[in-house]
């Protein structure tokens, strides 16, 4: 082996040393870099998640503009039929057969797309979940390292010197200070992540949805000559016979 490769050897050597001491002696660092590791990843899932809610936004759209081109097709097929235009009426109804074909492969992509971001929606959140755990079992263990540091720097200190409580008053005091302010701080970050999540408003948004549904469910049964009204649950409204 060269001169070169062991003098680059050992500088390797003494670089990892020298990392591995910063690592020992900082892990806040170490769990503070973790979390913007985190954070960048999750802003890169999230901008993926957004592109495939979008594609599916716009799938939506296509369902729906294509589904109203349908109906519209649908009901010149039948007023050409009727006033004799077989052939306008044919080429209708080929152009309606083709549209609902086009129809139904937008359909099941759209309900691909769905389910393949509903899939990876809950995965993120589980991953940000299990995420949190981790970094609060870390906490608690650096908590558990400082104290049994403190302990036995104490039992250094009272081991090779003889000194009062009292003489140390300003210092503790100061300490006592500093521990206070982390935790106000800390525990108002905490408090206002929790209150950023309005249940009730999620609530009232989620029965709102349900009274939308509801309303054009309603309206739909209205146009087909249904009888709309209070039915049992899973059990589908009676179509009366006859003229209304």
């Amino acid at each position: 082996m060269g001169l070169f490769a062991r003098v680059g050897r050992l500088f390797r050597g003494f670089i990892g040393l020298f990392i591995s001491g910063l690592e020992e002696s900082n892990p806040e660092a170490l769990m503070d870099a973790a979390r913007q590791e985190f954070r960048e990843k999750m802003a890169q899932y999230n901008m993926a998640l957004a592109r495939m809610a979008g594609v599916a936004e716009r799938l939506k759209g296509q369902v729906k503009l294509k589904g109203q081109r349908a109906k519209d097709l649908e009901r010149r097929i039948l007023a050409n039929h009727q006033a004799g235009n077989a052939e306008l009426a044919g080429s209708l109804a080929r152009e309606l057969q083709e549209l609902k074909v086009d129809l139904a492969t937008d359909a099941e992509e759209l309900t691909e797309t769905e389910e393949a971001y509903q899939a990876n929606l809950r995965q993120a959140k589980l991953v940000q979940k299990e995420f949190e755990a981790k970094v609060k079992r870390l906490e608690k263990q650096l908590d558990q390292v400082k104290i049994k540091e403190a302990q036995a720097e104490a039992a250094g200190a009272l081991s090779n010197a003889t000194f009062r409580v009292g003489d140390l008053g300003d210092t503790m005091k100061t300490v006592e200070e500093v521990l206070q302010k982390r935790y106000e701080k800390s525990a108002g970050k905490a408090r206002v992540a929790k209150d950023l999540v309005d249940m009730d408003k999620v609530r009232e948004k989620e029965s709102e949805e349900k009274a939308l549904e509801q309303s054009a469910l309603a309206e739909f049964l209205a146009s087909q000559g249904i009888q709309a009204g209070p039915t049992p649950q899973g059990q589908p409204a009676q179509k009366e016979i006859g003229p209304a």
